[in-house]
């Protein structure tokens, strides 16, 4: 059974940082692109990062700069550390997996909610 659980979520005031975690199980690590996303309310789920296999990290550009993404195979983990966080970063941010050949099997964590204050 494949399970993305995420973790570190919370209220951040704007400017400051947070870091969230993605602990992958019941796949290949190593074989996955993994990523984040983020929904806010009313809005359709958007790219956050993405990290491949290889650790080649992609970034959306409201994210460059303030975004660092990094995977830790020993661990089967993905982290996502923020900086300069705005109240527009507010959102669900989701754990991604996907295989690197076999494009349409992916995997999605429940979420977990980021809340930056003004």
């Amino acid at each position: 059974q494949v399970q993305l659980v995420e973790s570190g979520g919370g209220l951040v005031q704007a400017g400051g940082s947070l870091r969230v975690s993605c602990a992958a199980s019941g796949i290949t690590f190593g074989v996955f692109t993994m990523g984040w996303y983020r929904q806010a309310p009313g809005q359709q789920r958007e790219l956050v990062a993405t990290i491949t296999r290889l650790n080649i990290a992609n970034y959306a550009d409201s994210m460059k700069g303030r975004s660092t993404i990094s995977r830790d195979s020993s661990q089967n983990t993905v982290y996502l550390q923020m900086s300069s966080l705005k109240p527009e970063d507010t959102a669900v941010y989701y754990c991604n997996a996907r295989h690197f050949i076999d494009r349409g099997r992916e995997y999605w964590g429940q979420g977990t909610q980021v809340t930056v204050s003004s």
